[in-house]
Protein backbone atom coordinates (compact mmCIF):
# COMPACT_ATOMS: atom_id res chain seq x y z
CA UNK A 1 0.00 0.00 0.00
CA UNK A 2 2.79 2.31 0.97
CA UNK A 3 4.85 1.83 -2.04
CA UNK A 4 1.96 2.24 -4.47
CA UNK A 5 0.98 5.53 -2.74
CA UNK A 6 4.40 6.75 -3.16
CA UNK A 7 4.43 4.99 -6.75
CA UNK A 8 1.31 7.21 -7.37
CA UNK A 9 2.57 10.48 -6.47
CA UNK A 10 5.78 10.28 -8.14
CA UNK A 11 3.55 9.73 -11.65
CA UNK A 12 1.91 12.52 -10.47
CA UNK A 13 4.41 14.74 -10.11
CA UNK A 14 5.72 13.63 -14.02
CA UNK A 15 2.23 14.54 -15.22
CA UNK A 16 2.36 17.90 -13.65
CA UNK A 17 5.88 18.47 -14.90
CA UNK A 18 4.43 17.67 -18.26
CA UNK A 19 1.61 20.01 -18.05
CA UNK A 20 3.87 22.62 -16.86
CA UNK A 21 6.17 22.25 -20.04
CA UNK A 22 3.20 22.20 -22.43
CA UNK A 23 2.02 25.67 -20.64
CA UNK A 24 5.62 26.98 -21.38
CA UNK A 25 5.36 26.37 -24.67
CA UNK A 26 1.94 28.09 -25.08
CA UNK A 27 2.71 30.86 -22.71
CA UNK A 28 5.74 32.15 -24.69
CA UNK A 29 3.61 31.58 -27.73
CA UNK A 30 1.05 33.99 -26.48
CA UNK A 31 3.36 36.51 -25.10
CA UNK A 32 4.95 36.64 -28.43
CA UNK A 33 1.62 37.49 -30.44
CA UNK A 34 -2.04 37.32 -29.05
CA UNK A 35 -3.65 37.31 -32.18
CA UNK A 36 -6.26 34.16 -31.88
CA UNK A 37 -9.13 33.30 -30.07
CA UNK A 38 -8.59 29.26 -30.84
CA UNK A 39 -5.32 28.22 -32.25
CA UNK A 40 -5.73 24.92 -34.13
CA UNK A 41 -2.64 22.86 -35.12
CA UNK A 42 0.34 24.77 -36.98
CA UNK A 43 -0.27 26.81 -39.95
CA UNK A 44 0.84 25.12 -43.18
CA UNK A 45 4.09 27.13 -45.46
CA UNK A 46 3.11 30.20 -46.78
CA UNK A 47 2.05 30.01 -50.56
CA UNK A 48 2.30 32.76 -53.51
CA UNK A 49 -0.74 34.98 -53.43
CA UNK A 50 -3.34 33.57 -56.85
CA UNK A 51 -4.45 35.27 -59.55
CA UNK A 52 -6.61 35.30 -62.66
CA UNK A 53 -10.57 34.56 -63.04
CA UNK A 54 -12.27 31.38 -61.21
CA UNK A 55 -12.60 28.31 -63.62
CA UNK A 56 -16.92 28.41 -64.46
CA UNK A 57 -17.69 32.29 -63.33
CA UNK A 58 -16.95 33.32 -66.94
CA UNK A 59 -19.73 30.99 -67.95
CA UNK A 60 -21.75 31.84 -65.18
CA UNK A 61 -21.80 28.59 -62.64
CA UNK A 62 -20.06 28.42 -59.88
CA UNK A 63 -16.46 27.63 -59.16
CA UNK A 64 -15.58 24.02 -59.02
CA UNK A 65 -13.62 22.08 -56.24
CA UNK A 66 -10.44 19.70 -57.31
CA UNK A 67 -10.01 17.10 -54.89
CA UNK A 68 -7.28 14.75 -53.94
CA UNK A 69 -6.75 12.17 -51.23
CA UNK A 70 -5.36 14.77 -48.30
CA UNK A 71 -1.09 14.53 -47.55
CA UNK A 72 -2.48 13.90 -43.56
CA UNK A 73 -5.05 11.78 -43.64
CA UNK A 74 -5.32 9.45 -46.76
CA UNK A 75 -8.88 8.65 -46.18
CA UNK A 76 -10.16 12.37 -45.96
CA UNK A 77 -10.30 14.77 -49.54
CA UNK A 78 -8.35 17.86 -49.78
CA UNK A 79 -9.56 19.87 -52.54
CA UNK A 80 -8.88 24.01 -53.90
CA UNK A 81 -11.39 26.13 -55.47
CA UNK A 82 -10.85 29.93 -56.84
CA UNK A 83 -13.20 32.55 -55.88
CA UNK A 84 -12.99 35.90 -56.87
CA UNK A 85 -11.04 37.81 -54.51
CA UNK A 86 -13.95 40.76 -54.24
CA UNK A 87 -17.02 38.64 -54.60
CA UNK A 88 -18.63 42.73 -55.97
CA UNK A 89 -16.16 42.08 -58.39
CA UNK A 90 -16.59 38.49 -59.90
CA UNK A 91 -14.11 39.31 -62.90
CA UNK A 92 -11.60 41.04 -61.20
CA UNK A 93 -8.91 39.07 -59.67
CA UNK A 94 -9.26 35.63 -58.11
CA UNK A 95 -8.21 33.43 -54.68
CA UNK A 96 -8.00 30.35 -54.26
CA UNK A 97 -9.11 28.92 -51.16
CA UNK A 98 -8.49 25.18 -49.79
CA UNK A 99 -10.93 22.77 -48.19
CA UNK A 100 -11.12 19.24 -46.60
CA UNK A 101 -13.71 17.07 -46.27
CA UNK A 102 -13.83 13.87 -44.32
CA UNK A 103 -16.60 11.36 -45.73
CA UNK A 104 -19.58 10.14 -43.83
CA UNK A 105 -18.33 6.85 -41.95
CA UNK A 106 -21.98 5.15 -42.74
CA UNK A 107 -22.68 6.53 -46.22
CA UNK A 108 -26.41 4.37 -45.80
CA UNK A 109 -27.18 6.48 -43.00
CA UNK A 110 -25.24 10.55 -44.12
CA UNK A 111 -27.38 13.28 -43.53
CA UNK A 112 -25.42 15.57 -45.20
CA UNK A 113 -22.06 18.27 -44.95
CA UNK A 114 -21.07 19.20 -41.47
CA UNK A 115 -19.14 22.44 -42.15
CA UNK A 116 -16.83 23.35 -39.00
CA UNK A 117 -15.01 26.67 -38.24
CA UNK A 118 -12.53 26.57 -35.36
CA UNK A 119 -12.22 30.38 -34.94
CA UNK A 120 -9.56 32.97 -34.32
CA UNK A 121 -9.76 34.79 -36.80
CA UNK A 122 -6.90 32.82 -38.17
CA UNK A 123 -7.64 29.10 -37.31
CA UNK A 124 -7.76 26.23 -39.17
CA UNK A 125 -10.89 24.74 -40.44
CA UNK A 126 -9.19 22.34 -42.68
CA UNK A 127 -7.25 21.13 -39.52
CA UNK A 128 -10.50 21.22 -37.51
CA UNK A 129 -12.54 19.05 -40.66
CA UNK A 130 -9.06 16.29 -40.53
CA UNK A 131 -9.26 15.99 -36.65
CA UNK A 132 -10.90 12.64 -35.98
CA UNK A 133 -11.14 12.94 -32.19
CA UNK A 134 -13.13 16.21 -32.20
CA UNK A 135 -16.62 15.56 -32.37
CA UNK A 136 -18.79 12.55 -31.15
CA UNK A 137 -18.52 9.17 -32.66
CA UNK A 138 -22.48 9.30 -34.39
CA UNK A 139 -21.67 12.92 -35.76
CA UNK A 140 -18.51 11.19 -37.86
CA UNK A 141 -20.65 8.50 -38.70
CA UNK A 142 -23.63 10.55 -40.06
CA UNK A 143 -22.14 13.41 -41.28
CA UNK A 144 -19.24 14.84 -44.20
CA UNK A 145 -17.32 16.90 -41.99
CA UNK A 146 -15.62 19.58 -43.96
CA UNK A 147 -13.75 22.35 -43.46
CA UNK A 148 -12.64 25.40 -45.41
CA UNK A 149 -9.57 27.53 -44.47
CA UNK A 150 -11.17 31.14 -44.35
CA UNK A 151 -9.78 33.50 -47.11
CA UNK A 152 -6.26 34.84 -45.80
CA UNK A 153 -6.39 31.85 -43.09
CA UNK A 154 -4.06 28.86 -43.41
CA UNK A 155 -4.06 27.55 -46.92
CA UNK A 156 -6.03 29.74 -48.40
CA UNK A 157 -4.58 32.77 -49.64
CA UNK A 158 -3.30 33.29 -46.46
CA UNK A 159 -2.23 36.80 -45.37
CA UNK A 160 1.40 37.14 -44.33
CA UNK A 161 3.69 40.00 -42.68
CA UNK A 162 7.08 40.12 -41.53
CA UNK A 163 7.42 38.42 -38.38
CA UNK A 164 9.91 40.91 -36.73
CA UNK A 165 7.23 43.72 -37.47
CA UNK A 166 4.34 41.30 -35.78
CA UNK A 167 6.48 40.92 -32.81
CA UNK A 168 7.27 44.88 -32.98
CA UNK A 169 3.81 45.67 -31.96
CA UNK A 170 3.28 48.17 -29.26
CA UNK A 171 1.82 47.59 -25.96
CA UNK A 172 -2.50 48.41 -25.93
CA UNK A 173 -2.02 49.90 -22.58
CA UNK A 174 -0.84 53.63 -24.04
CA UNK A 175 -0.15 55.64 -21.07
CA UNK A 176 0.53 58.77 -23.08
CA UNK A 177 -0.62 60.16 -26.38
CA UNK A 178 2.62 60.07 -27.75
CA UNK A 179 2.33 56.06 -26.75
CA UNK A 180 -1.01 55.77 -28.04
CA UNK A 181 -0.13 58.28 -31.94
CA UNK A 182 2.83 55.28 -32.01
CA UNK A 183 -0.23 52.40 -31.85
CA UNK A 184 -1.72 54.13 -34.92
CA UNK A 185 1.64 54.66 -37.00
CA UNK A 186 2.46 50.61 -36.12
CA UNK A 187 -1.03 49.70 -37.62
CA UNK A 188 -0.49 51.23 -40.60
CA UNK A 189 2.98 50.22 -41.28
CA UNK A 190 2.05 46.82 -40.29
CA UNK A 191 -0.89 47.13 -43.03
CA UNK A 192 1.23 48.29 -45.95
CA UNK A 193 3.97 45.38 -45.10
CA UNK A 194 0.94 43.11 -44.96
CA UNK A 195 -0.19 44.17 -48.34
CA UNK A 196 2.62 44.15 -50.33
CA UNK A 197 3.23 40.10 -49.06
CA UNK A 198 -0.26 39.10 -49.90
CA UNK A 199 -1.84 40.25 -52.95
CA UNK A 200 -5.71 41.01 -53.56
CA UNK A 201 -7.03 39.21 -50.45
CA UNK A 202 -5.85 41.41 -47.81
CA UNK A 203 -8.23 44.19 -48.57
CA UNK A 204 -11.34 41.50 -48.58
CA UNK A 205 -10.44 39.46 -45.85
CA UNK A 206 -13.61 40.02 -43.95
CA UNK A 207 -16.51 37.27 -42.90
CA UNK A 208 -19.18 39.36 -45.04
CA UNK A 209 -16.80 37.47 -47.95
CA UNK A 210 -16.39 34.20 -45.93
CA UNK A 211 -20.14 33.52 -46.07
CA UNK A 212 -20.16 33.84 -49.86
CA UNK A 213 -17.25 31.34 -50.05
CA UNK A 214 -19.35 28.97 -47.88
CA UNK A 215 -21.64 29.27 -50.16
CA UNK A 216 -20.03 28.79 -53.11
CA UNK A 217 -18.28 25.93 -51.32
CA UNK A 218 -22.23 24.27 -50.76
CA UNK A 219 -22.77 24.35 -54.38
CA UNK A 220 -19.76 23.11 -55.64
CA UNK A 221 -20.62 20.42 -53.15
CA UNK A 222 -24.00 19.78 -54.50
CA UNK A 223 -25.53 19.77 -51.15
CA UNK A 224 -29.59 22.09 -51.09
CA UNK A 225 -28.69 22.88 -46.95
CA UNK A 226 -25.73 22.36 -45.09
CA UNK A 227 -25.08 21.93 -41.23
CA UNK A 228 -22.83 24.32 -39.80
CA UNK A 229 -20.98 23.94 -36.37
CA UNK A 230 -18.85 27.30 -35.29
CA UNK A 231 -16.64 27.95 -32.31
CA UNK A 232 -15.36 31.34 -31.12
CA UNK A 233 -15.03 33.61 -34.13
CA UNK A 234 -16.55 31.02 -36.06
CA UNK A 235 -20.04 31.75 -34.22
CA UNK A 236 -19.32 34.69 -36.28
CA UNK A 237 -19.50 33.18 -39.56
CA UNK A 238 -22.43 30.95 -38.34
CA UNK A 239 -24.44 34.16 -37.97
CA UNK A 240 -23.70 36.21 -41.02
CA UNK A 241 -24.22 32.89 -43.25
CA UNK A 242 -27.58 32.50 -41.28
CA UNK A 243 -28.38 36.29 -41.97
CA UNK A 244 -27.68 35.95 -45.88
CA UNK A 245 -28.85 32.53 -46.45
CA UNK A 246 -31.15 31.49 -44.02
CA UNK A 247 -33.03 28.61 -46.13
CA UNK A 248 -29.73 27.12 -46.49
CA UNK A 249 -29.49 25.88 -43.14
CA UNK A 250 -30.11 22.85 -41.77
CA UNK A 251 -28.64 23.20 -38.25
CA UNK A 252 -27.00 25.86 -36.88
CA UNK A 253 -24.29 25.42 -33.92
CA UNK A 254 -23.16 28.56 -32.11
CA UNK A 255 -20.00 27.41 -29.71
CA UNK A 256 -18.82 30.40 -27.37
CA UNK A 257 -20.44 33.22 -28.89
CA UNK A 258 -19.70 36.24 -30.35
CA UNK A 259 -21.84 39.54 -30.19
CA UNK A 260 -21.82 41.59 -33.40
CA UNK A 261 -24.10 43.59 -31.89
CA UNK A 262 -21.90 45.03 -29.47
CA UNK A 263 -21.04 48.51 -29.37
CA UNK A 264 -17.28 48.99 -28.24
CA UNK A 265 -18.45 49.64 -25.01
CA UNK A 266 -20.35 46.35 -24.67
CA UNK A 267 -17.52 44.68 -27.08
CA UNK A 268 -14.59 45.83 -24.43
CA UNK A 269 -16.42 46.23 -21.24
CA UNK A 270 -18.15 42.61 -21.13
CA UNK A 271 -14.70 40.80 -22.09
CA UNK A 272 -12.27 42.36 -19.40
CA UNK A 273 -15.15 41.38 -17.34
CA UNK A 274 -15.01 38.03 -18.63
CA UNK A 275 -11.33 38.20 -18.40
CA UNK A 276 -11.56 38.96 -14.91
CA UNK A 277 -13.91 36.39 -13.84
CA UNK A 278 -11.43 34.45 -15.23
CA UNK A 279 -8.81 35.62 -12.64
CA UNK A 280 -11.03 34.89 -9.71
CA UNK A 281 -12.10 31.68 -10.59
CA UNK A 282 -8.43 30.70 -10.52
CA UNK A 283 -7.62 32.14 -7.26
CA UNK A 284 -10.81 30.28 -5.80
CA UNK A 285 -9.47 27.21 -7.35
CA UNK A 286 -6.08 27.60 -5.84
CA UNK A 287 -7.46 27.97 -2.56
CA UNK A 288 -9.05 24.62 -3.08
CA UNK A 289 -6.66 22.56 -4.88
CA UNK A 290 -3.89 21.06 -2.42
CA UNK A 291 -1.76 21.12 -5.83
CA UNK A 292 -2.05 24.44 -6.64
CA UNK A 293 1.42 25.90 -6.32
CA UNK A 294 0.30 29.13 -4.82
CA UNK A 295 -2.49 27.75 -2.43
CA UNK A 296 -2.69 29.34 1.21
CA UNK A 297 -0.71 32.35 -0.49
CA UNK A 298 -2.06 36.45 -1.30
CA UNK A 299 -2.09 35.73 -5.11
CA UNK A 300 -3.68 38.95 -5.62
CA UNK A 301 -0.97 40.87 -3.80
CA UNK A 302 1.54 38.50 -5.78
CA UNK A 303 0.09 39.85 -8.96
CA UNK A 304 0.32 43.36 -7.99
CA UNK A 305 3.94 42.76 -7.27
CA UNK A 306 4.55 40.97 -10.78
CA UNK A 307 2.72 43.93 -12.35
CA UNK A 308 4.96 46.64 -10.37
CA UNK A 309 7.84 44.76 -11.31
CA UNK A 310 6.81 44.31 -15.32
CA UNK A 311 5.93 48.36 -15.40
CA UNK A 312 9.35 48.67 -13.49
CA UNK A 313 10.59 46.81 -16.59
CA UNK A 314 12.20 44.55 -13.90
CA UNK A 315 10.16 41.48 -14.53
CA UNK A 316 12.25 38.68 -15.90
CA UNK A 317 10.48 35.83 -17.69
CA UNK A 318 10.90 32.93 -15.97
CA UNK A 319 10.79 30.77 -19.75
CA UNK A 320 13.28 33.29 -21.46
CA UNK A 321 15.52 35.11 -19.29
CA UNK A 322 16.76 37.36 -19.30
CA UNK A 323 14.37 38.62 -21.29
CA UNK A 324 11.73 40.75 -19.73
CA UNK A 325 7.76 40.68 -19.85
CA UNK A 326 5.66 43.79 -19.34
CA UNK A 327 2.90 44.30 -17.87
CA UNK A 328 0.60 43.21 -21.72
CA UNK A 329 2.18 40.45 -21.70
CA UNK A 330 1.78 38.97 -18.10
CA UNK A 331 -1.96 39.82 -18.61
CA UNK A 332 -1.80 37.98 -21.90
CA UNK A 333 0.08 34.38 -20.45
CA UNK A 334 -2.69 34.90 -18.13
CA UNK A 335 -5.51 35.07 -20.90
CA UNK A 336 -3.78 32.50 -22.63
CA UNK A 337 -3.91 30.02 -19.23
CA UNK A 338 -7.86 30.46 -18.62
CA UNK A 339 -8.60 29.43 -21.83
CA UNK A 340 -7.96 25.45 -21.25
CA UNK A 341 -7.82 26.40 -18.36
CA UNK A 342 -4.38 25.28 -17.62
CA UNK A 343 -4.69 26.30 -14.25
CA UNK A 344 -2.04 24.16 -12.81
CA UNK A 345 0.60 25.49 -14.58
CA UNK A 346 -0.35 29.05 -14.66
CA UNK A 347 -0.01 28.98 -10.75
CA UNK A 348 3.27 27.71 -11.14
CA UNK A 349 4.53 30.20 -14.14
CA UNK A 350 3.53 32.93 -11.58
CA UNK A 351 5.22 31.69 -8.73
CA UNK A 352 8.56 31.24 -10.87
CA UNK A 353 8.15 34.49 -11.95
CA UNK A 354 7.52 36.07 -8.30
CA UNK A 355 10.53 34.05 -7.08
CA UNK A 356 13.10 33.60 -10.57
CA UNK A 357 15.62 31.24 -10.97
CA UNK A 358 18.63 30.82 -12.81
CA UNK A 359 17.50 29.28 -16.78
CA UNK A 360 18.97 28.76 -19.97
CA UNK A 361 17.94 30.95 -22.50
CA UNK A 362 14.94 29.96 -25.35
CA UNK A 363 16.94 29.89 -28.84
CA UNK A 364 15.65 32.79 -31.21
CA UNK A 365 13.21 31.47 -33.89
CA UNK A 366 14.38 32.07 -37.40
CA UNK A 367 11.16 33.09 -39.23
CA UNK A 368 10.63 35.37 -42.05
CA UNK A 369 6.78 35.92 -42.21
CA UNK A 370 4.45 34.36 -40.17
CA UNK A 371 0.51 34.21 -41.47
CA UNK A 372 -0.96 37.53 -39.95
CA UNK A 373 -4.90 37.65 -40.74
CA UNK A 374 -5.96 39.23 -37.66
CA UNK A 375 -6.19 42.70 -37.82
CA UNK A 376 -7.40 42.50 -41.77
CA UNK A 377 -10.35 40.70 -40.62
CA UNK A 378 -11.24 42.07 -37.21
CA UNK A 379 -11.26 45.65 -38.69
CA UNK A 380 -13.37 45.24 -41.74
CA UNK A 381 -15.97 43.37 -39.32
CA UNK A 382 -16.23 45.36 -36.39
CA UNK A 383 -16.40 49.46 -36.25
CA UNK A 384 -14.29 50.32 -32.65
CA UNK A 385 -13.89 53.89 -32.80
CA UNK A 386 -11.99 55.24 -29.84
CA UNK A 387 -12.36 59.03 -29.92
CA UNK A 388 -9.06 59.81 -30.30
CA UNK A 389 -6.15 59.73 -27.02
CA UNK A 390 -8.18 61.30 -25.00
CA UNK A 391 -11.20 58.64 -25.27
CA UNK A 392 -8.55 55.84 -25.45
CA UNK A 393 -7.35 56.71 -22.45
CA UNK A 394 -10.96 56.78 -20.79
CA UNK A 395 -11.73 53.48 -22.12
CA UNK A 396 -8.27 51.58 -20.68
CA UNK A 397 -9.19 54.02 -17.24
CA UNK A 398 -12.94 52.22 -16.92
CA UNK A 399 -12.06 48.50 -18.03
CA UNK A 400 -9.11 48.55 -14.91
CA UNK A 401 -12.18 49.84 -12.66
CA UNK A 402 -13.96 46.32 -14.18
CA UNK A 403 -10.96 44.25 -14.20
CA UNK A 404 -8.39 45.15 -11.35
CA UNK A 405 -5.99 42.32 -11.97
CA UNK A 406 -6.92 41.70 -15.59
CA UNK A 407 -7.04 45.65 -16.86
CA UNK A 408 -8.60 44.38 -20.11
CA UNK A 409 -9.61 41.74 -22.24
CA UNK A 410 -6.16 40.99 -24.38
CA UNK A 411 -8.71 40.18 -27.60
CA UNK A 412 -10.34 43.04 -27.40
CA UNK A 413 -8.23 45.51 -26.64
CA UNK A 414 -5.60 44.05 -29.07
CA UNK A 415 -8.67 44.44 -31.51
CA UNK A 416 -9.61 48.35 -30.60
CA UNK A 417 -5.43 49.39 -30.34
CA UNK A 418 -5.25 47.52 -33.83
CA UNK A 419 -7.90 48.69 -35.90
CA UNK A 420 -6.98 52.65 -35.12
CA UNK A 421 -5.19 53.68 -37.91
CA UNK A 422 -5.88 51.04 -40.01
CA UNK A 423 -6.61 51.62 -43.89
CA UNK A 424 -9.83 49.86 -44.53
CA UNK A 425 -12.88 51.09 -43.35
CA UNK A 426 -15.49 48.47 -41.89
CA UNK A 427 -17.61 46.46 -44.36
CA UNK A 428 -19.58 44.78 -42.05
CA UNK A 429 -19.71 46.51 -38.64
CA UNK A 430 -21.83 45.77 -35.94
CA UNK A 431 -25.73 45.84 -36.47
CA UNK A 432 -28.47 43.91 -34.75
CA UNK A 433 -28.90 40.39 -35.22
CA UNK A 434 -31.92 39.01 -37.11
CA UNK A 435 -34.37 36.36 -35.70
CA UNK A 436 -33.28 32.76 -36.42
CA UNK A 437 -35.40 31.05 -39.06
CA UNK A 438 -34.62 27.87 -37.90
CA UNK A 439 -33.62 26.35 -34.62
CA UNK A 440 -30.25 27.50 -33.33
CA UNK A 441 -28.17 26.06 -30.44
CA UNK A 442 -26.28 27.95 -28.58
CA UNK A 443 -23.64 27.03 -25.85
CA UNK A 444 -21.24 28.89 -23.43
CA UNK A 445 -18.91 28.77 -20.41
CA UNK A 446 -20.57 30.30 -17.54
CA UNK A 447 -16.81 31.57 -16.87
CA UNK A 448 -15.07 31.77 -20.61
CA UNK A 449 -12.35 34.28 -20.47
CA UNK A 450 -12.91 35.36 -24.08
CA UNK A 451 -16.56 35.65 -25.32
CA UNK A 452 -18.31 36.86 -23.04
CA UNK A 453 -21.56 34.89 -21.39
CA UNK A 454 -23.72 37.71 -21.18
CA UNK A 455 -23.09 38.16 -25.06
CA UNK A 456 -24.22 34.33 -25.82
CA UNK A 457 -27.45 35.33 -24.41
CA UNK A 458 -27.73 38.44 -25.79
CA UNK A 459 -27.52 37.01 -28.24
CA UNK A 460 -30.22 33.89 -27.88
CA UNK A 461 -32.32 36.56 -26.85
CA UNK A 462 -31.86 38.24 -30.49
CA UNK A 463 -32.34 35.02 -32.19
CA UNK A 464 -35.39 34.39 -30.89
CA UNK A 465 -37.95 31.85 -29.56
CA UNK A 466 -36.12 29.19 -32.58
CA UNK A 467 -32.81 29.50 -30.12
CA UNK A 468 -31.88 27.46 -27.28
CA UNK A 469 -28.79 28.94 -24.73
CA UNK A 470 -26.94 25.75 -23.24
CA UNK A 471 -24.98 27.05 -20.09
CA UNK A 472 -22.05 25.23 -19.31
CA UNK A 473 -21.58 26.50 -15.47
CA UNK A 474 -18.05 25.71 -16.03
CA UNK A 475 -14.98 27.46 -17.61
CA UNK A 476 -12.38 27.74 -20.05
CA UNK A 477 -13.18 28.83 -23.79
CA UNK A 478 -14.87 26.51 -26.60
CA UNK A 479 -17.54 24.77 -24.41
CA UNK A 480 -17.67 21.53 -26.47
CA UNK A 481 -14.28 20.57 -25.90
CA UNK A 482 -14.49 20.92 -22.32
CA UNK A 483 -18.09 18.94 -21.16
CA UNK A 484 -19.08 15.29 -22.55
CA UNK A 485 -22.67 17.07 -21.44
CA UNK A 486 -22.28 19.99 -23.79
CA UNK A 487 -20.89 17.85 -26.66
CA UNK A 488 -23.69 15.20 -26.54
CA UNK A 489 -26.21 18.19 -26.21
CA UNK A 490 -24.90 19.53 -29.45
CA UNK A 491 -24.56 15.93 -31.07
CA UNK A 492 -27.91 15.55 -30.20
CA UNK A 493 -29.43 18.63 -31.70
CA UNK A 494 -27.40 17.86 -34.96
CA UNK A 495 -28.37 14.30 -35.50
CA UNK A 496 -32.12 14.72 -35.16
CA UNK A 497 -32.51 18.38 -34.87
CA UNK A 498 -33.96 18.12 -31.02
CA UNK A 499 -32.70 21.45 -28.76
CA UNK A 500 -32.10 21.20 -24.92
CA UNK A 501 -35.00 21.99 -22.68
CA UNK A 502 -35.00 25.77 -22.22
CA UNK A 503 -32.73 27.14 -19.22
CA UNK A 504 -30.62 23.82 -19.97
CA UNK A 505 -27.36 23.84 -18.20
CA UNK A 506 -24.60 21.32 -17.90
CA UNK A 507 -22.45 20.69 -14.70
CA UNK A 508 -18.71 22.15 -14.23
CA UNK A 509 -15.60 19.51 -15.02
CA UNK A 510 -13.09 20.46 -12.47
CA UNK A 511 -9.83 21.39 -14.66
CA UNK A 512 -6.82 18.76 -14.18
CA UNK A 513 -4.03 18.35 -14.54
CA UNK A 514 -2.10 17.23 -18.11
CA UNK A 515 -2.66 13.44 -18.58
CA UNK A 516 -4.82 13.04 -15.88
CA UNK A 517 -8.78 12.10 -16.13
Amino acid sequence: MGAARCAGRAGRRQVLRAGHQRFRRSVTAAVLTLTTLLGYGPQPSPAAPAQGVPPRIRSGGPPAIHWEPCPEDEKAQCGTMRVPADWSAPYGPSIELTLARRPAGDPSRRIGVLMVNPGGPGASAVNQALDTEYFGDEVERRFDIVGIDPRGVGRSAPILCAQDLVDAKPSPLAATEAEFGQLATYNRRLAADCESRSGPVFHHAGTGNVVRDMDAARIALGEERISFYGASYGSLIGQLYAEKYPDRLRALVLDSVMDHSADLAAFAGRTAESAQDSFDEFVTWCARDEQCALRGRDIRAIWATLTQRAEAGTLQDPYDPPALLSKWDLISAAFSAFYDPQWYSFAYYLKEAYEPAPAGRRAALDVDLTPHSFPAVMCRDWSLPVGGWTGYRALIDGLAARAPQMTASPLALTAVSGCDGWPDPPADPQRPIPAAKGPTLLVNARHDPATAYSWAANVARQLGPSARLLTYEGWGHVAYSHSDCVSGAADRYLIDLTLPAAGATCPPVEPVPYGVG
